[in-house]
C-alpha cells in the first residue's frame, strides 16, 4: 500500500527584545534531522536579531529628524519671538525719543532732528503751500525751490488717499494731520529706495509727534493773531496809550517806536484771512514787524518800519499772481494817539493812487504834496501841517529875524512872478527883491523855478494868509 507524500513544513516566529517582527516559513519534502532543527533555530535568532537591530535604527533615525524638526521649529519660534521684541522695542525707543521731543516743546526743527537721527536720511517738514519749515541732515537744495502750487495740490491729494508714505520720487512723503485736516508733510530724502519697515515705522511716529506741535503751534497763532487784530482794530479807532503799550508788551510788539499805517487793497481780491496771511507774509519777509487787521475791502497793517519804495509791492504781486493792487502808507505816527490820523492818511494816498493815471502801485502820503489838502477828510491840522512843511522854515525865520519872507513870497506869486510889480507892491528896489527870493531859496530849500515846488508854494502861501489868516 502506498502511503501519499506530505511535504513537511513550520512557520516560526522571528522575535527580537521581545517584540514580533514577522515569520519565517520554512518548508521541506521530509522532516528535518535535529542538525537541521539545530541550523534552523540559528538562522531564526540571527535574522529576528538583524531585524531588531534594523527596527531600531530606523526608529533612532525618525526620532533624531523629529528632534531636528522640534529644534527647528524651536529655533524659528526663537527667532520670531526675538524679532517681535526686538521690534517692540524699537517703537518704544522710536515713540519715546519723539515723544520726549515733542514734550521738550523743541517744535518741528527738533523732530526733523530726532528723525535723522534715528533714520540716517535726511528729513524735512514743508508747510501746505510746499514751503520748508525745516531740514535735518546732508543735501539740502539751496536756495529751496519755490513751490509750483498746482504740483503741490497734486501731491497733497495723493498722500491723503493713503494710509502711510507715499514714495514720490526721491522721497517718503506723510501727511502731518489733525483731525483730518492736513498741516503739512513731514518727508525723508530717499534717493537710493533704501528706506526699510523700520524707517517707515519712525516716519509715522514722527509725523504724529510733529500734528501734536503743529496743532499746538497752530493754536497759539491763532490766539495771538486774535490779540494782535483786537490791538491793530483799537489803535485804529482810538484806544487809551497806557493799555496799548502794555497789550503790545503782551504780544511781544513794541509799540513805542515810530510806526507807519499801510492800506492795501487788491482789485477782485477777496478780503479773507487767506489774503490777510499773504500779505502779512510779505511784510514779514520785507522786514517789517506790524499788527495786522482787515475790513471789508482791504487789509490793514500797523507797522514798525517804511515800506521800501515798491518793495511790498512787488512783494503781494509775485505772491497773488496780479498787478492790480494799490498801497496806502501814512506819515509816520510817534505815539499810538496819532495812529488814527495815520489810518486816514494811508487811506488819502490810497484813494490818490486808485484816482491816478496808473492806478497800481504804492503812494506815500508825504509824497502828495498839494494832493494831501485836495479831496474830502481833510482838516484844518492837516492844512497846518501841509503849510508847515512847506514855509514852515520861512515863518520861523520871520518870527526870529522881525522879517517878512513869506509876505514877500506871497506878494511874488500874487503878481504871478512879475519882478517889477512885485517890487512896487513891496515898495523896494528890484535888487532888493532879488536878494529875498535867494534868501527864500536858501531858507526853504525849495527851488522856485521848479514846477512842482512852486505850485506847492503857492498853494500854502494862499492857504496861510486866508484860511491861517496870516499867522505863524
Amino acid at each position: 500500500m502506498t502511503v501519499p507524500h506530505r511535504p513537511w513544513g513550520r512557520a516560526l516566529g522571528l522575535r527580537g527584545l521581545q517584540r514580533l517582527h514577522g515569520y519565517l516559513v520554512v518548508t521541506s519534502d521530509s522532516e528535518p534531522t535535529e542538525a537541521e532543527r539545530f541550523l534552523l533555530s540559528t538562522l531564526v535568532r540571527y535574522t529576528a536579531a538583524a531585524l531588531s537591530l534594523a527596527f531600531a535604527d530606523r526608529r533612532l533615525r525618525d526620532q533624531a529628524a523629529e528632534l531636528q524638526q522640534v529644534r527647528e521649529q524651536r529655533t524659528g519660534l526663537q527667532r520670531q519671538l526675538i524679532s517681535v521684541v526686538a521690534e517692540q522695542r524699537y517703537q518704544r525707543a522710536v515713540h519715546t525719543l519723539l515723544t520726549d521731543v515733542a514734550d521738550a516743546g523743541g517744535g518741528e526743527e527738533a523732530v526733523t532732528r530726532a528723525l535723522h537721527g534715528i533714520t540716517g536720511f535726511p528729513a524735512l517738514v514743508e508747510d501746505r503751500f510746499g514751503r520748508l519749515r525745516s531740514w535735518s541732515g546732508p543735501s539740502r537744495p539751496d536756495p529751496y525751490p519755490e513751490p509750483d502750487p498746482m504740483r503741490q495740490d497734486e501731491m497733497l491729494h495723493a498722500v491723503a488717499r493713503e494710509a502711510g508714505p507715499v514714495r514720490i520720487e526721491d522721497r517718503l512723503i506723510t501727511p502731518v494731520r489733525r483731525h483730518g485736516e492736513i498741516l503739512g508733510v513731514l518727508a525723508l530724502l530717499d534717493a537710493g529706495g533704501e528706506a526699510d519697515e523700520h524707517t517707515v515705522l519712525a516716519l509715522e511716529h514722527a509725523a504724529t509727534s510733529l500734528a501734536l506741535e503743529l496743532a499746538h503751534m497752530r493754536n497759539l497763532a491763532e490766539v495771538e493773531l486774535g490779540l494782535r487784530r483786537e490791538l491793530a482794530d483799537d489803535l485804529l479807532a482810538g484806544t487809551d496809550t497806557a493799555s496799548a503799550y502794555a497789550r503790545s508788551e503782551a504780544i511781544g510788539h513794541d509799540l513805542h517806536r515810530s510806526h507807519y499805517i499801510v492800506v492795501v487793497q487788491w482789485s477782485k481780491r477777496t478780503v479773507d484771512d487767506s489774503f490777510a496771511e499773504t500779505v502779512g507774509r510779505a511784510a514779514t519777509a520785507q522786514g517789517m514787524r506790524s499788527l495786522l487787521t482787515r475790513r471789508s475791502d482791504h487789509v490793514v497793517l500797523v507797522a514798525d518800519a517804511r515800506p521800501r519804495a515798491r518793495a511790498l509791492y512787488e512783494a503781494l504781486t509775485v505772491e497773488t499772481g496780479t498787478y492790480s493792487g494799490a498801497i496806502g502808507v501814512s506819515a509816520p505816527c510817534d505815539s499810538p494817539n496819532g495812529i488814527p490820523r495815520g489810518y486816514q492818511e494811508a487811506q488819502r494816498a490810497l484813494e490818490v493812487r486808485r484816482q491816478s493815471r496808473e492806478g497800481y502801485g504804492t503812494t506815500f502820503f508825504d509824497e502828495l504834496g498839494l494832493y494831501r489838502i485836495l479831496g474830502p477828510g481833510n482838516d484844518y491840522q492837516q492844512l497846518e501841517a501841509f503849510v508847515h512843511e512847506w514855509i514852515g522854515q520861512l515863518i520861523d525865520y520871520d518870527s526870529r529875524h522881525h522879517a517878512t519872507m513869506v509876505d514877500t513870497l506871497t506878494r511874488y506869486f500874487d503878481c504871478g512872478g512879475n519882478y517889477d510889480e512885485t517890487a512896487a507892491s513891496l515898495a523896494i528896489h528890484r535888487s532888493t527883491l532879488r536878494y529875498r527870493l535867494q534868501r527864500i531859496r536858501d531858507i526853504s530849500g525849495n527851488d522856485l523855478a521848479n514846477v512842482e515846488d512852486r505850485l506847492n508854494l503857492q498853494v500854502a502861501t494862499r492857504v496861510w494868509k486866508i484860511v491861517l489868516g496870516g499867522s505863524g
